[in-house]
């Protein structure tokens, strides 16, 4: 993410990027970058929580304005103050499992997808 970000920025293209490994942040140095404290997978915010993320998504978007240094990471004094940690709470989506089951089938987007990969012999009826 950094170096695509670097790519644009040397290409007139403005980048922000938005994450909560601050030490990534900090190695790939990004031309502009917003850390928020909470756990990987949800830099945007937390979840069910509309008005945190607005919140961060916004206070991201402002850094265009404030961060006048290539290379600045602007660090959100947002918190995860869940009771226990965040670990335990990230790992807890509401109102149990919400993924839904693996379905090793390929898919194709056309049936012509489908008719080209069986006839190449990488499908098998």
């Amino acid at each position: 993410m950094c170096l695509v970000a670097r790519h644009l920025e040397a290409n007139g293209i403005p980048t922000m990027c938005l994450g909560s490994a601050l030490d990534i942040f900090e190695s790939g140095r990004p031309p502009r970058a917003t850390f928020v404290d909470y756990p990987l997978g949800h830099s945007a915010g937390k979840p069910f929580d509309p008005a945190d993320q607005l919140d961060v998504l916004r206070s991201a978007l402002r850094g265009f304005e404030a961060m006048t240094v290539p290379g600045q990471v602007q660090r959100l004094s947002n918190r995860w103050d869940a009771e226990g940690g965040w670990e335990d709470d990230a790992g807890r989506p509401r109102g149990g499992d919400t993924r839904q089951p693996r379905d090793e089938t390929p898919q194709f987007q056309h049936a012509a997808d489908r008719e080209a990969a069986l006839a190449s012999g990488a499908l098998r009826d």
